[in-house]
Order: C-alpha cells, then sequence, then structure tokens
C-alpha cells in the first residue's frame, strides 16, 4: 500500500479550519492536524499552528508526528487482540488468571478478556507503576494485581490503563513476543507504514509534535494519591519526541495503555483495520465487536476496545450516529469512526505543549469537530 499524503488528494475544510485556528488562538492547544475520511479516502485535511513551540518554533503539517498517547488501546492493542479472539487462540470469556498467575486470586481470577478490554474490570484507572514497581519492570504486573478493585468486575465501567497494560503482558505472554514486534509484525509491515512506531528515533523529532515541559501533571497526581512518596525521576525538559505518559515511558516506551506515535495519514489507515470494508489486518466479520455494544445497561456503552457514541456525553458528540465508536488521547488526540458510512474522523492536538497547568479539556472542541465534518461531507 503507497501511502498518499492528504495534501495530494483533497483541500481544507474553510469551516473546520476556521474554528480550529480559534481555538490555538484562545490558547486551547499549539496545533492541529484533522482528516476526513470516506470510503478509506481522505476528503478534507488541514495542519494548524505550532507543532513545537519550546524549545524552538516548528509548524505542523500533514505529515506531523503525534504522541497517540490512548489511541494505541484500540488501534494497536485492542486490534492484536481481536486478532487472537478471530483465530480462536483467545475467547472473549477467557479468564485472564489463566495466562497470567499474578491474578489468581480471589478478587481477580474470574476476570475475563471481555472485561478488560470493554474497562468493566473494576481495576483503577491509573496507578504510578513507577514508583509502585520502582525499577523493576517484572513486577508490574504483580503491582497491578495487588492494587484494589474499584468495584466488582462487570458491575460498572471504569475506564483504565491499568488493564490495557495487563492486555500488553498477556498478548506478550500468548505470543513469546514484544508488544512492539508483534505490532511490527502485524501491522505496520503489512499496511507498509514509514511514519509509525512506538519510541522514536532521535532522527524523527523535528517532525514529532512536541508535549508537556516535564512530568508535572503527574507529579501533582500522585501527591494526591500518594501523599509521602517520594520519586526521583521526574523528568524536567520538554517531553519531545519520547512517550508522553509516564507508565509507558517506565515500561521502555511500549505499553498496552499508550506509547504509539503515528501521522494522521497512517492513523486513518489504522483506523480503517477496523471497519469491514475497509481492513486488511482481520476478518471482515471480526469487526462486528468494534460496533456492538458489550455493556447493555452500564453507564457508558463499550465495544471491544471502543466507546460507542451511545454512551452519553460522549466525545462523538450528536453528529455521528450511536453504533459509530472512538478513543481520546490524553495529549489531545481522538480518532472516531462511523463505520456504516465508512467515515472516520481524526483530530491531532497536543495540548499539553506549552501551557501551565490545568490543561484545557477540549471535549466540546471534538464534538464540534464531528459536527463540522458531517456538514461538510452532506455539502458535497
Amino acid at each position: 500500500m503507497t501511502v498518499e499524503t492528504p495534501s495530494s488528494l483533497t483541500a481544507p475544510s474553510p469551516e473546520i479550519s476556521t474554528f480550529l485556528r480559534a481555538r490555538i488562538e484562545a490558547g486551547d492547544f499549539p496545533s492541529a492536524v484533522y482528516l476526513v475520511a470516506e470510503n478509506g479516502r481522505p476528503v478534507s485535511a488541514d495542519a494548524l499552528g505550532d507543532a513545537v513551540r519550546q524549545p524552538q518554533q516548528a509548524l505542523a503539517t500533514l505529515g506531523t508526528i503525534y504522541d497517540l498517547a490512548s489511541l494505541t488501546k484500540p488501534l494497536i492493542t485492542g486490534l492484536l487482540c481481536a486478532r487472537r479472539v478471530e483465530r480462536g487462540e483467545l475467547s472473549l470469556d477467557s479468564a485472564i488468571s489463566e495466562y497470567l498467575p499474578e491474578f489468581d486470586r480471589p478478587d481477580k481470577k474470574n476476570i475475563s478478556l471481555r472485561q478488560i478490554v470493554t474497562h468493566t474490570s473494576g481495576l483503577p484507572a491509573w496507578r504510578p507503576l513507577y514508583i509502585l514497581s520502582p525499577g523493576a519492570r517484572a513486577q508490574v504486573l504483580t503491582a497491578i494485581a495487588n492494587e484494589p478493585l474499584q468495584c466488582p468486575a462487570g458491575e460498572r465501567v471504569v475506564y483504565s490503563d491499568l488493564g490495557f497494560i495487563v492486555l500488553g503482558f498477556l498478548l506478550q505472554k500468548l505470543t513469546g513476543n514484544t508488544l512492539e514486534m508483534m505490532a511490527r509484525e502485524e501491522i505496520f509491515a503489512p499496511l507498509q507504514f514509514e511514519h509509525t512506531f512506538f519510541n522514536p528515533a532521535a532522527a524523527f523529532r523535528t517532525g514529532v509534535a512536541a508535549c508537556e515541559s516535564g512530568n508535572l501533571y503527574e507529579h501533582d497526581m500522585c501527591e494526591r494519591d500518594l501523599p509521602g512518596q517520594t520519586f526521583d525521576g521526574w523528568r524536567q525538559d520538554v517531553i519531545w519526541g519520547e512517550v508522553h505518559d509516564g507508565n509507558a515511558y517506565f515500561l521502555g516506551g511500549v505499553a498496552g495503555h499508550a506509547g504509539l506515535f503515528s501521522n494522521a495519514q497512517e492513523t486513518l489507515a489504522l483506523a480503517d483495520q477496523s471497519i469491514g470494508d475497509q481492513t486488511r489486518i482481520l476478518a471482515p466479520e471480526t469487526c462486528a465487536m468494534f460496533r456492538q455494544n458489550m455493556t447493555p445497561g452500564l453507564n457508558e456503552a463499550r465495544s471491544f476496545a471502543w466507546q460507542l457514541a451511545a454512551t452519553e456525553g460522549s466525545t462523538a458528540g450528536e453528529a455521528l450516529p450511536p453504533d459509530a465508536f472512538g478513543h481520546t488521547g490524553f495529549t489531545g488526540t481522538s480518532c472516531w469512526v462511523d463505520a456504516s458510512k465508512q467515515r472516520v474522523f481524526i483530530l491531532l492536538t497536543n495540548r499539553t505543549h506549552a501551557r501551565p497547568l490545568p490543561f484545557v479539556n477540549i471535549n466540546s472542541v471534538r464534538r464540534e469537530f464531528h459536527t463540522l465534518a458531517i456538514k461538510a461531507l452532506a455539502s458535497q
């Protein structure tokens, strides 16, 4: 597959670009790259603002690579897990304790793959594993298993980084391969990617959007959640060309919940793998899992590794149908998919860069982006 840049295929949407430029001027984020696609082809795209403001200035382009943060969950970990389900290597109701003995304990031994991919395992949202298992990556699973559940498994949706970190280890246990190598062999190579990876090489740094200056956000969370604990490993410089998330950084830049870097065009190719008529990685029928509400009656509508637009207050907004599925990333990224119409909506920002805390909540920006994108598609 030859990856074409959006600029060779389409023009910006004036309404979307004007809206995002205003949000940049308002200080929501220093840069934004968006791409709206239909039937696997970009329809509108643009790059606005500064990918880097400190320690130097660099304009965003359509090729700018962003830290996709939690988009790693559905685009890599979810896709790899779906392949295992498709092949019969895992079942949705497999207990993870069958593969990871650390979870063979009364409160966790029956937690299933289904519950982790839908965030109904009861595992906490986040814990600083670099403090709970200092200097010992091999102890990460034990540290997670030692955490008390926030609620009984299956009772409610509790969005959990820890659950997807566990899935990364589960995939490695199943295959005997690293998560990074699995992604390269099963996803990046077949799709002929050149700008999607974990741990960007130093040569790519100037093409990567920058993130937060140091780890002040996580530092503040640790002071809140673990008063009295000390940690000497806080990063002080601008986080640029390495993963922003502290746990992914501790795990070597590669984890089931975060660590993926990509540009808008190759993010589109990843999202297309979840659409039955577009996928080259899965059997088309497997993609039905991404549109299926696996958490009926609970506080969020969740499918296999994605949130559904049927969730009240989701970042899809009112413009997308209830079975559209999507995900956001803490750094300011988002991807939503309307598989019924083969549409993908990608918005990449670096909201954590070049601004003091608190970071701006950009969920309203995401919703308006989708509204404007649907209007632009309808006017064609």
